[in-house]
């Protein structure tokens, strides 16, 4: 394929010319890193192979979005054609734009180590550009996906240090920065450990939109804030796929059972991740909230599921420009919770999470506060 025309276009559309990163992102072929992917169809995953389509493998290698390589167990270089995997994305390659903006808020130096989460390699590809491979140590949970990063890294002259490692356990060495492209709940008490005096750790909170910035101090936690943009990763995960949420069965419960308390909403049905800043507020709150939904064929009503382990469960249903019926059961009444915090934003015009400062204290307890709001995660 003739890449290096698509790759500047990528960087000139990514990032102003005379950023650092262009240089980074005009000389890595990100096709090597994706050959297959998924993407959602109308009958679920659908397998797309870049080799038998050379121009739909050229427009979604160099376009700026995420690209879905494991749905599962299931990676899309090992699947059949014909393969509809079930369950949740746990693999891609990042759209660039994010990896750039996490790579900034690092802060990185040119004579920095740093320690990255490999994925399909592109984003180890770009540190490497950026700061010489020998600065770079990426690592995975999978094995698998560390050997092939580490393959088509070498196939374009790259030679990080790879290790095959659980990022929430200890780490394979100390570094100025870690860079988590993976979210996680609470922060590693191995970050810690690993990061050297005076080094920055950027990550997301894992089932939010918060990107976290912290510098370690001097009692071997770290300070920092909440950045102002906002950025969703997949979750850390500890073997081939993800645990059972726990809310299968309470799903069942919730799809059509009358609540223990039935009530009118006082505000129009939210499905509640297309809301970022109350997404992230509601699960500061009440940890583990399954969200699912279901369009009406009538394309105005929508209902919506909030789940969680404990048994807890509400169901709103409604008009989407109208206050919504609302079921609730269970120990904890989920939509008064989600309420709280949606007449918090329409009472103040904004929610405190985004830029609050952020403690990271030495056990790994994070602190967020902003004015007087407070939310500890842990």
């Amino acid at each position: 394929m003739d890449w290096k025309k698509h790759a500047e276009r990528l960087a000139a559309e990514t990032v102003h010319p005379s950023s650092r990163w262009a240089a980074s992102l005009a000389a890595t072929p990100r096709h090597v890193f994706v050959p297959r992917w998924w993407t959602r169809g109308a009958e679920g995953w659908e397998l797309c192979d870049g080799p038998s389509d050379e121009r739909e493998w050229r427009e979604a290698a160099y376009s700026n979005r995420t690209l879905v390589t494991r749905v599962g167990p299931h990676h899309a270089d090992d699947a059949q054609p014909g393969t509809v995997p079930e369950g949740l994305p746990t693999s891609s390659s990042t759209l660039p734009s994010l990896v750039i903006d996490m790579y900034r808020h690092a802060m990185l130096t040119d004579e920095c180590d740093v320690l990255v989460t490999t994925g399909t390699g592109y984003g180890t590809a770009l540190a490497c550009r950026r700061l010489g491979d020998k600065h770079v140590t990426s690592i995975d949970v999978d094995p698998a996906l560390v050997e092939l990063a580490g393959d088509r890294l070498e196939s374009i002259g790259l030679n990080p240090q790879t290790a095959v490692c659980d990022i929430t356990d200890a780490l394979p060495g100390t570094y100025d920065r870690i860079v988590a492209t993976v979210s996680v709940r609470p922060i590693p008490v191995s970050w810690l450990a690993a990061l050297r005096p005076g080094g920055r750790l950027v990550t997301t909170i894992a089932h939010t939109g918060l990107i976290v910035t912290a510098d370690k101090t001097d009692d071997g936690g770290a300070f920092g804030r909440i950045e102002l943009d906002m950025a969703g990763f997949m979750a850390t995960r500890h073997g081939a796929d993800y645990e059972p949420t726990g809310t299968g069965e309470v799903y069942e419960q919730a799809k059509r059972a009358e609540g223990e308390d039935l009530s009118r909403g006082r505000y129009p049905v939210l499905y509640v991740p297309d809301a970022w800043d109350v997404w992230s507020m509601l699960e500061l709150a009440v940890p583990g909230i399954d969200h699912r939904k279901m369009d009406h064929d009538d394309g105005e009503t929508r209902t919506v599921w909030l789940l969680h382990p404990d048994g807890s469960w509400a169901r709103a249903e409604g008009r989407r420009t109208d206050p919504p019926t609302v079921h609730q059961s269970g120990p904890r009444r989920l939509w008064e919770e989600l309420e709280r915090i949606r007449h918090r934003l329409n009472t103040e015009g904004s929610l405190p999470v985004y830029g609050a400062m952020v403690r990271i204290y030495p056990d790994g307890t994070t602190r967020l506060k902003r004015g007087d709001w407070t939310a500890t995660v842990n």
